[in-house]
């Protein structure tokens, strides 16, 4: 069993610290140094269900909900398939979806809480969507294996076109290897699967920047923020963005609150630093313009 350190949870869900810390305290991560795999799954899906501000509340009572329903279910993240609606969760398990806190059954519901009629026709474990996204984030962990990664995401798109995260993971490898035109394809795949999904946003506007469309990186960023305001990083890409299109005010907002969110980590430093650069610039313009 792989086992995990934190700044491995860290980097591969592109998460912050204070994130990490703040779900450990809400009871959604075990309060531990090192971490398993099936530790870093669930921690996937609580960053998903954040993505769509799902409060962590109420993902721990629905969790703990499930677990009382369901005989032997030890961590329903993992072993049922999970969606949010109207700030509720709800579980598909063995061919049903149920709401845990009420414990009601459910219609048949799409992943944004669309009711459909058509009948769930469950497949072989092994074939799942979700068995081979697990393969996948394996695969990811070692360099020498990103191109079975691929292949690996591609398969489960084969079985679930509109799979967000397979297209963010998927876009991520296609962007690390410099194919920007491929990673924008996933990202902007993602977006439509899940257009509440912050994350997609953010990756969205990492490729747009990376390829000099500056101003659409910029609406890619803020629709990240206004999703997640605490998104730390998207903070600070937009404030690298409003520096580049010569907007210190612009960037000066973003810059601070970063630095509201992450105070301590490496780059609360540049960002005080840019901080105080644009402030004496200001000031600067300021003293310059006082009649005299």
């Amino acid at each position: 069993m792989n086992r995990f350190c934190r700044s491995d949870i860290l980097r591969i869900l592109h998460i912050s610290p204070k994130q990490l810390s703040g779900w450990q305290r809400a009871g959604l991560a075990p309060v531990a140094d090192e971490f398993s795999f099936y530790d870093l799954m669930q921690l996937m899906k609580v960053r998903d269900l954040r993505a769509k501000r799902v409060r962590p509340a109420v993902i721990r009572e629905s969790l703990e909900a499930m677990q009382k329903q369901v005989a032997g279910m030890e961590n329903p993240l993992i072993e049922a398939s999970v969606f949010s609606f109207g700030g509720r969760l709800a579980f598909r398990h063995q061919g049903h979806a149920v709401e845990p806190v009420g414990g009601q059954f459910l219609m048949e519901f799409d992943p944004v809480g669309a009711v459909v009629s058509a009948k769930v026709h469950p497949i072989k474990p092994c074939e799942t969507a979700a068995d081979l996204f697990v393969r996948g984030v394996t695969l990811e962990e070692h360099p020498s294996t990103h191109d079975e990664a691929i292949a690996t995401y591609h398969k489960v798109l084969d079985l679930e076109p509109a799979h967000a995260a397979a297209h963010i993971n998927l876009g991520t490898l296609y962007y690390n290897r410099q194919n920007f035109k491929a990673a924008e394809e996933h990202y902007r795949r993602a977006v439509a699967a899940d257009s509440h999904y912050a994350l997609a946003y953010f990756d969205l506007g990492n490729v747009l920047d990376e390829t000099g469309r500056i101003e659409e990186s910029i609406a890619a960023y803020r629709t990240a923020i206004q999703l997640a305001p605490t998104y730390a990083d998207a903070h600070y890409n937009l404030a690298l963005a409003y520096e580049r299109m010569k907007q210190p005010r612009s960037a000066l907002r973003h810059w601070k609150a970063y630095i509201k969110l992450d105070r301590m980590g490496p780059w609360s430093v540049h960002a005080r630093k840019q901080i105080a650069r644009i402030l004496e610039a200001e000031q600067i313009k300021i003293v310059y313009r006082r009649p005299s």
